[in-house]
C-alpha cells in the first residue's frame, strides 16, 4: 500500500521515476568523522580569530555605526576591523532559527531549510552557457528563461536558485528586474533574490511584497538571498547591506566565505574550515544585531587549489572532508547549512565532470547541506552552465533523493514473507505478487542511464548521455505550460519592473 500511495503522487513533471517532493526529509544519519578533541580543537581557532585577528567591515559607515551601537569600536589601520568576545558573537549566532520555512508562491512547494532537511537548487552565477547544438557562449535572457523553466519543471530540484546564468544581454543596472520576475512567473518554486547592489536587493524585496503581501512578507521568509564574504577575513558592502536589506524585513541572508585555500586562506584545511566558521558566524552576528532572530544560513564554499597554476579543484580529498567538517560545527551552533553540490573544473559533460561532481555532491550530501546551491549545471569552475549538465546532474539528484529520503525501508512489504511462500526454491520472483505490486518504484530508476544490451544501444543511434540529455531537455521545454498566477499581481509586477527601469540608466558594469 505504501508503494501504491507513492505511485498516485507522481505528476506529469515527474521525469525521473521518483516522486516529485519539494525538499527532503532525511532519515539517513549524518556523517560525521571529527571525534570531539578536534571539533573543540577547530572551535578555540575560530573563537581565537574572532578576538584576536578580527574580520573587517569595509566600505559601509551604516555597517560600523551597527557595531559601535552594539558596543564594538572598530580598530585597525583602516579604522573598520571588528574584535569581539567570542562568547558575544556565539550568544548573537544563537538568535538564528535553526529551521525556518521558505514560502513558494505554490504553498505545495514551501520548503523547510535546516534540521533533517535538504533542499537541492541548481548552479548560480555562471556569465557563461554551454550546450551541445550552441556550443559555449555568453547568457542571454533566452538562456536564462530556459534554464528557469527547466529547474521548475525538473521535481529533483526544489529551489529555483537566483541567477541560474547571467543574461548578459540585458544592462547590468536591469538584469535583477527581469531575472526575479522570471523566476516569479515562469516557476511556482521558492527562489533567491539580487544582492549585487543595495537597491537592487530592495527591488526584490518589493517585488515579493507584491508577490505575497505585505503581511504575509513581514511573518515569513518568503525570499532569500545569497552572498559570499570577501576572503579572507573581509566583509564588504555588498554583504552588510544585502543583510541590512533583506534581514531588516526578516527575510534569510544565506553568507557564504569563498575560500580558495591557499589564496584566500591557508593551505590547511583546518585552519581554512576555522577561517570560514569566523567570517560566517561574524556576519550572523551582524544579522541578529540589524534584526534579532533574522534567519541566517552560514554557507561553506572551500576548494583545493592546484599550487602549480592557481587554478582551483574540485571533488578532492581536502574540500570533501571540509564539507564533513563544516556540517559537524553547523549543527554545534545550531545554524543552517549552504554548501556547494555538483562541481567540477571539466570545460564538457565528460569523466572528470562525472568523478569531480560525484565526489563534490557525495560529500555534501554526507554532511548535511540544508540548502546545496551548485547542485546542477556546474561546468568550468563555475563559469559556465551546462544545459546538459544540469539535466544529467538533477538525474542522480534523484537517486540521493530517494537514498536520503527513505533508506532502508524494514516494514511488512519491505520482507516481502508472502513471495517467498509464493516462489518455490530455484524458481524466480518476477511473476511473484509482491514484485506486481512493488516493480514500479521499486528501484530508482536513472532515466538518462541506459543499461539495455549493446544491440539495443547500437539500434537507437548509439547514442551518449550528453546526447540523450540534450534530447531530454529539449522535449521538456517542448512541454513546458507556465505555472498559473494571478494576473492581477503579474501586471502590478509587470508595472514594478516597467517603471523601475525607467528609472534606471543602462550600465553595463
Amino acid at each position: 500500500m505504501v508503494r501504491r500511495a507513492r505511485t498516485a503522487r507522481r505528476s506529469a513533471n515527474d521525469t525521473t521515476g521518483v516522486p516529485p517532493s519539494p525538499y527532503i526529509k532525511r532519515v539517513l544519519p549524518h556523517f560525521d568523522p571529527l571525534n570531539e578533541d578536534q571539533l573543540v580543537k577547530i572551535e578555540a581557532q575560530v573563537d581565537w580569530l574572532l578576538e584576536n585577528i578580527g574580520i573587517a567591515f569595509r566600505d559601509d559607515p551604516v555597517a560600523l555605526d551597527i557595531w559601535r551601537k552594539a558596543g564594538v569600536t572598530p580598530t585597525g589601520p583602516h579604522g573598520d576591523l571588528i574584535k569581539a568576545d567570542a562568547k558575544w558573537i556565539r550568544e548573537l549566532v544563537a538568535l538564528a532559527p535553526s529551521e525556518f520555512t521558505q514560502l513558494a508562491r505554490n504553498p505545495e512547494r514551501s520548503v523547510v531549510i535546516g534540521g533533517d532537511n535538504q533542499v537541492f537548487a541548481p548552479i548560480y552565477g555562471a556569465p557563461f552557457v554551454r550546450d551541445l547544438e550552441g556550443g559555449r557562449r555568453y547568457g542571454t535572457m533566452a538562456d536564462f528563461e530556459k534554464l528557469v523553466q527547466l529547474t521548475y519543471m525538473h521535481p529533483n530540484l526544489h529551489h529555483g536558485g537566483f541567477v541560474v546564468t547571467e543574461p548578459t544581454d540585458v544592462p547590468v543596472s536591469k538584469r535583477h528586474l527581469d531575472m526575479v520576475y522570471a523566476h516569479m512567473t515562469l516557476s511556482d518554486k521558492p527562489h533567491l533574490g539580487a544582492i549585487t547592489e543595495k537597491s537592487r536587493a530592495q527591488d526584490s524585496v518589493d517585488m515579493v511584497e507584491i508577490l505575497f503581501g505585505a503581511d504575509t512578507l513581514d511573518n515569513n521568509v518568503c525570499i532569500m538571498a545569497n552572498v559570499n564574504s570577501n576572503s579572507p577575513l573581509l566583509v564588504d558592502r555588498v554583504v552588510t547591506e544585502a543583510i541590512q536589506v533583506y534581514s531588516s524585513r526578516g527575510q534569510a541572508m544565506v553568507v557564504t566565505p569563498f575560500i580558495l585555500t591557499g589564496a584566500m586562506g591557508p593551505v590547511s584545511t583546518a585552519a581554512s574550515v576555522a577561517q570560514a566558521i569566523a567570517e560566517a558566524m561574524m556576519t550572523c552576528a551582524f544579522a541578529q544585531l540589524v534584526r534579532p532572530g533574522a534567519p541566517f544560513v552560514m554557507g561553506n564554499f572551500l576548494s583545493s587549489m592546484s599550487l602549480k597554476s592557481g587554478a582551483p579543484t574540485f571533488g578532492m580529498p581536502e574540500p570533501v572532508m571540509s564539507n564533513y567538517a563544516i556540517g559537524q560545527l553547523a549543527r554545534r551552533l545550531g545554524l543552517p547549512l549552504r554548501c556547494g553540490g555538483s562541481l567540477t573544473a571539466s570545460k564538457v559533460e565528460d569523466a572528470q565532470a562525472a568523478y569531480e561532481s560525484a565526489d563534490s555532491m557525495h560529500s555534501t550530501m554526507l554532511a548535511g547541506s540544508n540548502y546545496t546551491l551548485h547542485s546542477a549545471g556546474w561546468l568550468e569552475g563555475g563559469l559556465a552552465t551546462g544545459f546538459e549538465k544540469l539535466i544529467m546532474d538533477a538525474d542522480r539528484l534523484g537517486s540521493y533523493q530517494k537514498l536520503l529520503g527513505v533508506g532502508l525501508e524494514t516494514d511488512e512489504n519491505a520482507f516481502a514473507r508472502d513471495a517467498y511462500e509464493e516462489v518455490e526454491p530455484g524458481g524466480h520472483f518476477l511473476g511473484s505478487g509482491h514484485t506486481m505490486r512493488n516493480y514500479q518504484d521499486a528501484f530508482y530508476d536513472a532515466t538518462l542511464s541506459d543499461s539495455e544490451n549493446v544491440e539495443s544501444w547500437e539500434e537507437g543511434g548509439s547514442k551518449d548521455m550528453r546526447m540523450r540529455a540534450h534530447a531530454k531537455w529539449n522535449d521538456m521545454l517542448n512541454q513546458y505550460t507556465p505555472p498559473p498566477i494571478d494576473a492581477a499581481k503579474k501586471d502590478e509586477l509587470a508595472a514594478y519592473v516597467a517603471k523601475r527601469k525607467e528609472q534606471l540608466p543602462d550600465a553595463w558594469y
